[in-house]
Parts: structure tokens; C-alpha cells; sequence
């Protein structure tokens, strides 16, 4: 196995306790949040007022501290290894790309602006919608190193494939958002909108290699895997901090109307259950290894809810639905996902019967 491959597989023998109960620590934010912008809502108004050109200082500090650590995980020498899995790597990009956004733009109109439309307040429904948009136009570049490993992904693919969609996010992000949001007759302020590309994709980016070059030169893989054990933590705290401020803010919208939370993880739960089986599908119909097939389907689901937390407080703010949407979809990535684990490593019998002997031993160059 290739240095990539340790340094990710090392990353991801086991999910932290954090990450196990990400859905529990976020539905505790949920309650103090909610409770301290009750209690304190000048404290909350003092913080949401810290602003230089549109950016919220606090909060670009937690976005970074949030985003920084799970960058450094990412090799961008694996993208030399893209070709090795090249039709994995096109059936994700397929999703990620050409389905992810437009799928999730679909179900936002057909879910938030008409079938729930009569339950949510009327003047937040266009801005629920750009944040499912946010939401789904970025691939998650964190997480699925642990889904990868739960589904026993092949390690090389994985590594490439993430490395992949943090290039391409870099320039696609941006453009994919304000189509959509233009589609959905929403404004769109393009210069916020390419000053959040630039403070959370792409000045994280440099640091983030910046930092693991210099680890690596200082003590190889060892001192690498340290550094993130220690940034692991740093970082999950930066995203719970953020959600307390987020609901120190939403706090009155929830009380009043609790349903909206259910009303908006709808959407989000059957965008990941259609393109995860999607990209299965179709990795059993290019006859690609299952070891390739399930890491694809999980990152052709996942989202970097991160980058859309950040996006959507820069764009739209604290206080709007777009922020409350992204948040929804911390508060369910790690069941559901956890979910489609289950589903793939269950169904490896029957993916794998689905696949000719010339298909299986095309398949078996990719292991």
C-alpha cells in the first residue's frame, strides 16, 4: 500500500466519539443555542455586528478552524492515481457534479416552495431554497474517509477522488450556485459569493497544504498524523460553536414554528438516497469493483456542510433560512449516511452477482 493510502486509511480506522454522536452534539447546540439567544439576544446582535465587508469575524474564524483541519487530510499528489479508477472516479464526478445540485434544486422547489410551502414562513421559502442549493453544490471532503473505510472503500480511490472534487470545487462551486440560485429567482450577489470561494476554498486550500508539507518534511507521515489528531477536535468544536451562534440567532423562528427543522431535512434525505443508489447503480452497470462502487455512492451523497454553513451566513446571514437549511443538513449527515453504509456493505452479494466474469476481471485491476 502506497504512503497515500496509509496516510488515509490512518485518518479513518475509526470515527471519533465526536463524529459518532455528531447528530446528538448538534441537537445539544440546537437546545443551547435557541436557550442563550432567548436569554441573550443583544450578546447575539453585538456578535452578528462584527462584520468587515460582509464577512462576520467570528465566524470566519471558526469556518477556518472548522475547514483547515480536514484540508490537510487531502494529497493532491493522488490525483495522479485518477486514472487508475477512472470510471469510479467519472461516475462521481457524474453525480457530484451534473446530478448532486440540479437534483437537490428540484426537490427544494417541488418540497419547500409548493408541497410545504402553507407550513413555513412565507418570507423565508426563497432563501430555505438557496440553502439546500449551497447545501448539495459542494462534495463532502472530510467525512467520507470514514465512510470509505466503514464500507471497506479501496483507500487509492478514495484519496483521488476527493483530491478530484477539491480542484474542480475550487472553480465549479461558485459558478454551479449562482446558476442555480438565478434559476430559482434568487438574487445573486456574485461578489459575496466568489469572496466566499476565496475565504473558505480557496485560502484554505494553500494553508492547509502549506501546513502538511511542512509536516511531512519535519516527520513524515508520524508527525502528520499527530498534528491531526490534535486538529480533529479543533475542528468539530469550531462547527458546534458555529451552530450555537446560528441558533442563538434562529432561536424565535424555531420556537414558534418547531416543524420547519423536519420540514427541510425531507429534501435533504431523499436527494442522498437517490444519488447514493444512483451512483451505485451505475458503477454496477460500468462494471466497476465494490470496493470502488460503495466509496463512490457515499461521496456522490455527502455533502461539505462546512463550506455551505459558511456560504450561506456570508451570502444571505445569521438570521436566514438559507443558514438554517445548511444546518439541517449537519444535523442529519451522520445517520443518514451511516444508513447508506449499512445499505451497500449489505448489498455487496447482490452488486457483485450483477457483474459478468469480463466485467469482474476488468473490476479486479482497480483493487
Amino acid at each position: 500500500m502506497s504512503s497515500h493510502a496509509e496516510t488515509e486509511k490512518a485518518t479513518a480506522t475509526e470515527m471519533s466519539v465526536f463524529e459518532r454522536y455528531l447528530t446528538l452534539w448538534v441537537a445539544t447546540c440546537i437546545a443551547v443555542g435557541v436557550a442563550l439567544g432567548h436569554f441573550f439576544p443583544g450578546v447575539f446582535q453585538q456578535i452578528g455586528g462584527m462584520e468587515v465587508a460582509q464577512v462576520n469575524l467570528p465566524v470566519a474564524v471558526l469556518i477556518w478552524l472548522m475547514i483547515i483541519p480536514m484540508l490537510v487530510k487531502i494529497d493532491f499528489g493522488a490525483l495522479g492515481q485518477v486514472r487508475e479508477h477512472w470510471r469510479g472516479v467519472g461516475v462521481t464526478l457524474f453525480i457530484n457534479w451534473a446530478v448532486k445540485p440540479f437534483s437537490m434544486a428540484f426537490l427544494a422547489w417541488l418540497f419547500i416552495g409548493k408541497l410545504f410551502a402553507p407550513y413555513l414562513p412565507a418570507d423565508q421559502i426563497t432563501s430555505y431554497i438557496a440553502g439546500l442549493i449551497i447545501l448539495a453544490a459542494a462534495p463532502c471532503t472530510a467525512m467520507v474517509f470514514v465512510w470509505s473505510n466503514l464500507s471497506d472503500g479501496e483507500p487509492h480511490f478514495t484519496l483521488s477522488q476527493v483530491a478530484v472534487n477539491d480542484v474542480i470545487m475550487i472553480f465549479a462551486f461558485a459558478p454551479i450556485v449562482g446558476l442555480l440560485l438565478g434559476l430559482s429567482a434568487i438574487t445573486v450577489p456574485w461578489e459575496t459569493l466568489f469572496l466566499s470561494v476565496a475565504l473558505y476554498i480557496v485560502v484554505p486550500v494553500i494553508i492547509a497544504q502549506v501546513l502538511r508539507k511542512r509536516l511531512l518534511a519535519s516527520g513524515g507521515d508520524k508527525a502528520l498524523q499527530k498534528a491531526l489528531a490534535h486538529l480533529g477536535p479543533v475542528s468539530l468544536v469550531a462547527l458546534l460553536t458555529t451552530l450555537v451562534l446560528l441558533f442563538g440567532f434562529q432561536g424565535e423562528q424555531i420556537i414558534t414554528q418547531p416543524m420547519i427543522i423536519a420540514l427541510l431535512a425531507v429534501p435533504i434525505l431523499i436527494q442522498v438516497y437517490f444519488n447514493s443508489g444512483l451512483a451505485y447503480l451505475l458503477n454496477r452497470t460500468f462494471g466497476v469493483a465494490h470496493c470502488v462502487a460503495a466509496p463512490s455512492a457515499l461521496i456522490g451523497a455527502s455533502n461539505f456542510f462546512e463550506l455551505a454553513v459558511a456560504t450561506a451566513i456570508v451570502l444571505f446571514g445569521f438570521e436566514s433560512g438559507a443558514a438554517l437549511a445548511t444546518v439541517v443538513g449537519v444535523l442529519v449527515e451522520v445517520p443518514v449516511m451511516l444508513s447508506v453504509v449499512k445499505i451497500v456493505n449489505k448489498s455487496k452479494g447482490w452488486y457483485e452477482r450483477g457483474q459478468s466474469p469480463q466485467r469482474d476481471a476488468r473490476s479486479s485491476a482497480e483493487r
